[in-house]
């Protein structure tokens, strides 16, 4: 179904086309899942090559650089790749190169080499690019147009499912061991040194294998599944439509909204492991603080699904702006404090985080009908928003502290608010205005 306005009725669905479409649903969410623990992974590995490269806290946000740099580099393509395969197709593509990009893990990790894990993770990314393009908008037009906010909502939670198990898994299996301090290793003559960082980076092959193993047999069990083909919401290669991206306002609006909201959230994100271990905030391990992580990604999980229910009964814009306003007063509040007030007011902005990405994303491709395709390329190439701020974070905070320098998510949240009050309205809405 064509993304329409919020008041245009459904088409009506046969009760054999309703269950395809919960079919479909189902085995689409697996793919969430799958991307949001592959992302949130990166959280784990900040602070572990940070430990082992001796970085500083702009040199280790290349990580989150290298990472959502691939979104913009690939969204486009992506959405190309769409018009050309089809939404099905295009989800094998990006679950095969996030297998090859796993498997990418292990030569890093052999050498070791900073810029080849940079490498794999480019790699990495460019297939949860080309998967994210696919699945966001197949699930909004998966159904009626008035639950595709609830929709997609639904289907982030089972991301951020992946989100929260994440931190626990790379805690066990990355993290295990205590880590030597910048002090102690370059201490180290150079051989051992070596042996070190040889030791330490080998703990990633085997979650990663893993993971790559799995992506590839989940891309064979896409490949065979029948999913619903949806022809209203595809733009076909040599198709000419008489429309434009670039008439929608809220499509615009919607990309900015979700370049500072991955900005926000994957610089929360990225330096909570180090900012529970400041001695005036927690004081904790490098493992004991990654567990904590997965409660800021878990209350992301529970407000998805609380979320779903919601937007059943309140509009999505309204919904959006409490938690824009809600996110921006939490961060601020741990800015001014210490100890634990300061810890868990962080953690909580993960529950008001929860339901922005996919609500950003319904309200940015609202009405684009045939076009929804190429618009979720622009959209998810904003997700490069991922790579500039958090960089841009990590450089304040080496100038000022780590703790102050938060102010720049606070900044993200107030535009945030200001898309779903006034930037997230659809054409249809701002003619009826006039």
């Amino acid at each position: 179904m064509p993304i329409g306005s919020p008041g245009s009725p459904a088409p009506s669905a046969s009760g054999n086309q309703q269950s395809s479409y919960r079919g479909a649903l189902a085995v689409v969410t697996t793919l969430f899942f799958m991307w949001g623990f592959l992302t949130c992974l990166n959280d784990i590995l900040v602070p572990h090559l940070k430990s082992i490269f001796e970085l500083n806290y702009r040199q280790v946000m290349l990580i989150q650089f290298a990472f959502f740099g691939a979104y913009f580099l690939f969204s486009i393509p992506s959405a190309k790749v769409i018009d050309w395969i089809g939404y099905q197709r295009s989800m094998v593509v990006g679950l095969l190169a996030m297998g090859l990009g796993a498997f990418l893990f292990v030569p890093a990790a052999a050498v070791p080499s900073y810029p080849l894990f940079l490498m794999a993770l480019i790699v990495l990314a460019a297939g949860i690019t080309c998967l994210q393009v696919a699945a966001n908008p197949y699930v909004t037009v998966l159904g009626p147009s008035e639950t595709a906010s609830s929709r997609l909502n639904l289907t982030q939670a089972f991301n951020s499912l992946g989100t929260f198990l994440a931190p626990f898994f790379g805690g066990v299996l990355i993290l295990s061991a205590a880590p030597k301090t910048i002090a102690e290793i370059r201490a180290l003559p150079a051989g051992a040194l070596q042996a070190y960082r040889l030791h330490e980076a080998a703990t990633v092959k085997l979650p990663y294998v893993g993971l790559g193993i799995a992506l590839v047999l989940l891309a064979i069990v896409i490949g065979s599944f029948k999913l619903p083909k949806i022809e209203q919401a595809q733009h076909h290669l040599g198709e000419k439509i008489n429309d434009s991206l670039w008439k929608h306002p809220n499509l615009i609006f919607g990309a900015i909204a979700i370049f500072v909201y991955v900005g926000a959230e994957v610089s929360i994100g990225s330096f909570l492991v180090n900012y529970f271990s400041q001695p005036e905030i927690g004081g904790l391990t490098e493992k004991a603080a990654a567990n904590l992580v997965a409660f800021y990604w878990g209350g992301a999980m529970v407000g998805r699904f609380i979320g779903s229910g919601v937007l059943q009964k309140m509009k999505t814009g309204r919904l959006l702006g409490i938690c824009a306003i809600c996110a921006a007063a939490l961060v601020a509040a741990s800015m001014l404090a210490t100890g634990h007030l300061a810890m868990w007011t962080m953690i909580l902005v993960g529950l008001f985080n929860s339901i922005m990405f996919p609500s950003i994303f319904t309200l940015g491709v609202a009405e684009l009908g045939p076009l929804t395709g190429d618009g979720s390329g622009i959209m998810i190439m904003a997700i490069v928003g991922g790579a500039i701020i958090p960089l841009t974070q990590g450089a304040i905070a080496d100038r000022i502290g780590i703790h102050h320098a938060f102010f720049l998510p606070v900044i993200c949240y107030i535009y945030i608010l200001f898309f779903a009050l006034s930037g997230s309205k659809p054409n249809s809405q701002r003619r009826a205005r006039r």
